[in-house]
């Protein structure tokens, strides 16, 4: 009888990154225009590397996949953020909610083991040259890219079910800007500690020890560079180190919130929003900035283009 007279939620209410009006009209602001200066200078990114005949390298490759990742990876969160601030409700649906947590993860992780084979495609570029293009072929390539999207894809099934598993009668306020697992499991009606722990391990231990073994990586690799010539050195630093960052931009705000269960701290928010918007959106700009043919190959195209 008790279940009968339970509400099921249908839909769940944003209470959004913060309540003060002039904090939300700054925060758009500053995420709009950097929405509008950043997210076309991914799709420049991929623009680039597709139209140069020069840039077939699987470096390169895989740097056009990690603009797409996170160009759609932006998509997901940003735009309704934007609508959500000049809203006075902030409602998702049921549904809405599921498909965005969904995406938000394929995306993610997708993206998180795409970073592993970049890490992968460097050690052996640096430490087995004359390996590297037996090892590296095109069809590893795809390969590699095509396990990559099955994992994104497995990882998040089983963060949808986790979901999809728990009732959900009220209440129905999300302390946040958008959905994700650890806000919504504390809204089930039921003990959700084993819950919390399965996510743990599956994003948060996953997260982590991605992270540990990609800085073991690159620690070798900087380690097998010191027998180097001086030229060959620095390029490989020069990548190396761009790879390091990204790596800590990516990394660092999941493991803050995956890996904490039953907890909730003030800085979970602002971490969020770096982590769902600021950070995707930068992270393929951090590595053409540091590349020269990249950069050489985006003026060929933008001045080519200006002059017809």
């Amino acid at each position: 009888m008790e279940r009968e007279n339970r509400t099921v939620v249908t839909e769940f209410i944003l209470l959004g990154l913060t309540q003060s009006r002039h904090a939300q009209l700054l925060v758009f602001v500053l995420v709009l225009v950097f929405y509008l200066i950043i997210l076309p200078g991914n799709f420049l990114i991929i623009l680039t590397i597709r139209s140069d005949p020069g840039l077939t390298a699987p470096l390169y490759f895989f740097l056009g996949n990690l603009a797409f990742l996170d160009a759609s990876y932006s998509f997901i969160v940003a735009p309704r953020m934007l609508v959500d601030f000049l809203s006075e409700k902030k409602i998702i649906s049921y549904r809405g909610c599921i498909t965005q947590l969904f995406f938000l993860h394929f995306l993610g992780a997708g993206e998180m083991f795409l970073l592993v084979v970049m890490a992968f495609d460097r050690y052996i570029a640096i430490c087995h040259p004359l390996h590297y293009s037996t090892v590296m072929n095109p069809r590893v390539c795809y390969a590699l890219l095509l396990a990559l999207w099955l994992g994104g894809f497995t990882h998040s099934i089983v963060q949808a079910a986790l979901i999809l598993r728990l009732p959900f009668c009220g209440p129905n306020q999300l302390d946040n800007f958008f959905c994700d697992v650890p806000q919504v499991i504390k809204l089930a009606c039921i003990d959700t500690f084993v819950v919390e722990l399965l996510m743990v391990s599956n994003s948060g231990l996953l997260t982590l020890l991605c992270f540990l073994g990609l800085l073991a990586s690159y620690a070798v690799i900087l380690c097998r560079v010191k027998g180097h010539s001086s030229e060959g050195k620095n390029k490989a630093l020069s990548t190396c180190t761009t790879h390091i960052i990204i790596v800590f931009l990516m990394f660092g705000p999941a493991i803050f919130i995956y890996t904490h269960p039953f907890r909730v701290f003030p800085a979970d928010k602002v971490v969020s929003l770096f982590h769902t918007v600021i950070f995707p959106l930068m992270n393929p700009v951090i590595y053409t900035l540091r590349n020269q043919e990249v950069k050489a190959s985006m003026k060929k195209l933008l001045s080519r283009h200006m002059v017809c």
